[in-house]
């Protein structure tokens, strides 16, 4: 959220449509990282789920998380992610493919720190 006269994460991150793009590359990443799909549940969900479903959830969940207009509908972080039984070292290559992508589109250090801030809060829902 938006404090003071400092904008919200949202905004300093350009809003939706920026955020979209950022999601787009990093879904695509995520999707084929073979330090991922090596786990057979992972790679099962990847096969199953509609990646312009997931992308979309995904933005939407990011754009709420960072103080945006948009309302995340997706299931929890832990009904989605409990069976997949998700090790360290896979949320490793998860956090490397988020570093990628935000080292392609040059996100400002402090935005990335509030960003990996909100996915490390997710971890002990998501990691086995």
């Amino acid at each position: 959220m938006a404090t003071g006269n400092q904008p919200s994460l949202y905004e300093r991150l350009g809003g939706v449509y920026a955020i979209a793009t950022v999601v787009d590359d990093f879904i695509d990443r995520i999707m084929v990282d073979p330090r991922l799909n090596a786990n057979p549940r992972v790679n099962d969900a990847h096969h199953r789920v509609s990646p312009a479903g997931f992308k979309y959830l995904v933005t939407e969940m990011v754009c709420w998380a960072t103080g945006g207009p948009q309302k995340y509908t997706g299931r929890t972080m832990r009904e989605s992610h409990q069976a997949l039984m998700i090790t360290a070292a896979e949320w490793q290559a998860f956090l490397d493919d988020f570093q990628q992508t935000l080292d392609k589109f040059s996100v400002p250090q402090a935005a990335q720190r509030e960003l990996k801030a909100i996915v490390d809060s997710t971890r002990a829902d998501i990691v086995v």
